[in-house]
């Protein structure tokens, strides 16, 4: 019987941190208890494993105290139901980081535009907080977050910071709440308000898939190329490692060629139903 590559199987990482964001989701700050932290890019991905449950692929959130990875997780299922109940000190497994990254410097000398929809605002995090952390590489960093309602927007308690690190931040949400003075409506009409020069932007998009679609869709009619916008996209990625095919999108298996890609890839798999 062939060795099990290692690449698949797990790390032990210890929960050192776990900060509640809304009502079903938390963010886990993970270090590693037997190897450094391995290297990663922002929009990367991990598998992380519940012992005795199962594994997800999760995205990477950014790096927290103690060089561990942050990670975002929504309780949607049994796994991510038991990642976010996971207390300082727990043990889980992780593998990876796998998959493809925002490449946020390739916007260096122009405009950097992130549009995140709900849950989609973690896997931009890390290539914002890299984009500040180098703030006068680029013209602008823009960004344009949208939620549900202001209940549910993760990363609430980081917006003033991100805009006195020099992010142009603009939130709306779908159903204002008592006391909320903010936008209302979908994340896309904000980007008319945003004073875009497509000439000189680049665009990284995260969220539904609709509403990725839509705000391509809209960028794209403003003019900036289909090369210069990326998307991340999700599909039901069960080995990370290129292995099993379930995350296929026609010619791409997206733990492998994705999760980010150009919108001009994107588009034309996008637009087949039946994939």
């Amino acid at each position: 019987m062939s060795q099990v590559a290692a690449p698949v199987l797990p790390a032990r990482y210890r929960v050192v941190e776990r900060q509640e964001e809304t009502q079903d989701t938390v963010t886990l700050c993970l270090r590693p208890v037997d190897q450094p932290i391995p290297a990663h890019q922002p929009g990367q991905f991990t598998m992380l494993y519940a012992p005795g449950i199962g594994e997800v692929p999760i995205s990477i959130s950014g790096t927290g105290p103690g060089l561990g990875l942050l990670q975002t997780v929504r309780a949607v299922g049994a796994v991510t139901r038991a990642l976010c109940a996971c207390a300082a000190g727990r043990v889980i497994g992780v593998r990876g980081p796998y998959g493809t990254g925002w490449d946020v410097a390739s916007a260096a000398g122009d405009d950097l535009l992130i549009v995140a929809g709900g849950i989609g605002l973690a896997p931009l995090r890390g290539a914002l907080l890299a984009a500040l952390g180098h703030r006068g590489r680029y013209r602008r960093i823009v960004v344009l977050a949208g939620a549900r309602s202001p209940e549910e927007l993760v990363f609430a308690r980081e917006l003033d910071g991100w805009r006195r690190d020099g992010a142009e931040l603009a939130v709306t949400v779908d159903q204002a709440a008592v006391g909320w003075t903010g936008n209302v409506g979908v994340v896309t009409q904000l980007i008319g308000r945003a004073g875009i020069d497509a000439a000189r932007t680049t665009a990284l998009i995260c969220g539904p898939e609709v509403m990725m679609r839509i705000t391509a869709r809209e960028l794209r009619a403003l003019g900036i190329p289909a090369a210069r916008i990326r998307v991340s996209l999700e599909r039901n990625m069960r080995c990370g490692v290129a292995e099993c095919g379930h995350c296929q999108l026609g010619p791409l298996l997206l733990c492998r060629d994705g999760p980010v890609i150009s919108y001009d890839a994107a588009l034309p798999l996008l637009a087949m139903r039946e994939l």
